[in-house]
Protein backbone atom coordinates (compact mmCIF):
# COMPACT_ATOMS: atom_id res chain seq x y z
CA UNK A 1 0.00 0.00 0.00
CA UNK A 2 1.34 3.43 -0.89
CA UNK A 3 0.16 6.99 -0.43
CA UNK A 4 0.69 9.74 -2.97
CA UNK A 5 0.16 13.48 -2.89
CA UNK A 6 -3.15 14.84 -4.24
CA UNK A 7 -1.42 16.57 -7.13
CA UNK A 8 -0.20 13.26 -8.52
CA UNK A 9 3.38 14.47 -8.84
CA UNK A 10 4.42 13.93 -5.20
CA UNK A 11 6.58 11.22 -3.74
CA UNK A 12 4.89 7.87 -3.08
CA UNK A 13 5.29 6.67 0.53
CA UNK A 14 4.66 3.10 1.64
CA UNK A 15 2.69 2.34 4.77
CA UNK A 16 5.91 1.10 6.42
CA UNK A 17 7.56 4.45 5.75
CA UNK A 18 4.60 6.35 7.18
CA UNK A 19 4.66 4.23 10.33
CA UNK A 20 8.41 4.79 10.75
CA UNK A 21 7.94 8.53 10.27
CA UNK A 22 5.15 8.62 12.85
CA UNK A 23 7.28 6.73 15.36
CA UNK A 24 10.09 9.20 14.78
CA UNK A 25 7.78 12.16 15.52
CA UNK A 26 6.97 10.77 18.96
CA UNK A 27 10.57 11.19 20.03
CA UNK A 28 12.39 9.09 22.56
CA UNK A 29 9.47 8.70 24.96
CA UNK A 30 8.81 4.98 25.04
CA UNK A 31 6.09 3.51 27.22
CA UNK A 32 7.36 2.42 30.64
CA UNK A 33 5.78 0.82 33.68
CA UNK A 34 5.71 2.79 36.87
CA UNK A 35 8.11 0.90 39.12
CA UNK A 36 6.98 -0.65 42.37
CA UNK A 37 9.54 0.49 44.95
CA UNK A 38 12.04 -2.00 46.33
CA UNK A 39 10.67 -4.00 49.23
CA UNK A 40 7.07 -3.69 48.03
CA UNK A 41 4.95 -6.33 46.32
CA UNK A 42 1.94 -6.01 44.04
CA UNK A 43 0.02 -9.27 44.49
CA UNK A 44 -3.03 -7.89 42.65
CA UNK A 45 -1.11 -6.51 39.67
CA UNK A 46 -0.73 -2.81 38.97
CA UNK A 47 -2.66 -0.20 37.07
CA UNK A 48 -2.36 3.55 37.48
CA UNK A 49 -4.78 6.46 37.64
CA UNK A 50 -3.52 9.84 36.44
CA UNK A 51 -5.04 13.19 37.23
CA UNK A 52 -3.99 16.66 36.11
CA UNK A 53 -1.31 17.95 38.48
CA UNK A 54 -3.54 20.80 39.73
CA UNK A 55 -5.85 18.20 41.35
CA UNK A 56 -3.09 16.20 43.07
CA UNK A 57 -2.80 18.37 46.21
CA UNK A 58 -6.61 18.37 46.52
CA UNK A 59 -6.91 14.60 46.28
CA UNK A 60 -4.04 13.48 48.51
CA UNK A 61 -5.31 14.70 51.91
CA UNK A 62 -8.86 13.41 51.28
CA UNK A 63 -7.88 9.76 50.93
CA UNK A 64 -8.09 7.40 53.91
CA UNK A 65 -5.06 5.45 52.68
CA UNK A 66 -2.52 6.57 50.11
CA UNK A 67 -0.36 4.11 48.22
CA UNK A 68 2.49 5.00 45.90
CA UNK A 69 2.02 8.33 44.18
CA UNK A 70 4.16 9.53 41.31
CA UNK A 71 4.21 13.03 39.83
CA UNK A 72 5.58 15.06 36.97
CA UNK A 73 4.75 18.58 35.82
CA UNK A 74 1.52 17.50 34.12
CA UNK A 75 0.07 14.61 36.17
CA UNK A 76 -0.06 12.82 39.49
CA UNK A 77 -0.29 9.02 39.24
CA UNK A 78 -1.78 6.67 41.85
CA UNK A 79 -1.01 2.93 41.83
CA UNK A 80 -4.19 0.84 42.09
CA UNK A 81 -4.82 -2.92 41.80
CA UNK A 82 -5.29 -4.28 38.28
CA UNK A 83 -8.79 -4.02 36.82
CA UNK A 84 -9.78 -1.12 39.08
CA UNK A 85 -11.53 0.36 36.07
CA UNK A 86 -14.08 -2.48 36.02
CA UNK A 87 -17.60 -0.99 35.98
CA UNK A 88 -16.25 2.50 36.74
CA UNK A 89 -16.44 5.48 34.45
CA UNK A 90 -13.57 7.62 35.70
CA UNK A 91 -14.21 11.39 35.54
CA UNK A 92 -13.24 13.41 32.47
CA UNK A 93 -9.60 14.43 32.58
CA UNK A 94 -8.62 11.32 34.53
CA UNK A 95 -6.54 8.74 32.66
CA UNK A 96 -6.56 5.07 33.54
CA UNK A 97 -3.35 3.25 32.56
CA UNK A 98 -3.65 -0.53 32.39
CA UNK A 99 -0.45 -2.16 33.58
CA UNK A 100 0.69 1.21 35.01
CA UNK A 101 2.27 1.92 31.61
CA UNK A 102 2.97 5.61 31.07
CA UNK A 103 4.88 7.71 28.55
CA UNK A 104 6.08 10.19 31.15
CA UNK A 105 8.89 9.67 33.63
CA UNK A 106 7.30 10.72 36.91
CA UNK A 107 9.10 10.70 40.26
CA UNK A 108 7.86 8.93 43.37
CA UNK A 109 6.47 11.57 45.74
CA UNK A 110 4.72 9.33 48.27
CA UNK A 111 5.58 5.84 49.47
CA UNK A 112 3.32 4.22 52.04
CA UNK A 113 4.58 2.34 55.05
CA UNK A 114 4.46 -1.41 54.61
CA UNK A 115 4.83 -3.52 51.51
CA UNK A 116 1.65 -2.81 49.52
CA UNK A 117 1.76 0.03 46.93
CA UNK A 118 -1.97 0.44 46.34
CA UNK A 119 -4.34 3.32 46.89
CA UNK A 120 -7.84 1.84 47.35
CA UNK A 121 -9.63 2.55 44.04
CA UNK A 122 -13.17 3.25 45.32
CA UNK A 123 -12.14 6.05 47.73
CA UNK A 124 -9.86 7.43 44.98
CA UNK A 125 -12.75 7.35 42.50
CA UNK A 126 -15.09 9.14 44.93
CA UNK A 127 -12.52 11.82 45.76
CA UNK A 128 -11.81 12.37 42.07
CA UNK A 129 -15.53 12.71 41.39
CA UNK A 130 -15.74 15.26 44.20
CA UNK A 131 -12.81 17.44 43.10
CA UNK A 132 -13.81 17.33 39.42
CA UNK A 133 -17.50 18.00 40.11
CA UNK A 134 -18.55 14.68 38.55
CA UNK A 135 -21.48 12.61 39.78
CA UNK A 136 -20.41 9.00 40.46
CA UNK A 137 -21.72 6.59 37.85
CA UNK A 138 -23.98 4.72 40.25
CA UNK A 139 -25.62 7.98 41.43
CA UNK A 140 -26.73 9.19 38.02
CA UNK A 141 -30.38 9.12 37.08
CA UNK A 142 -31.37 6.55 34.51
CA UNK A 143 -33.64 7.57 31.67
CA UNK A 144 -36.16 5.19 30.16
Amino acid sequence: MAVSGASGGGQVLSLDTLVRLRRGIRGAAAPKRLPVPDGMTAPLGCDAVAVPARFGPLVLPRLPRVGCVYADDAHWWWIVPSDSDYALEWPAGVRYATGAVVLDTPRLIHRPEGTIPYTPPIPLYLVLCRVTGTTPTWSRQLSA
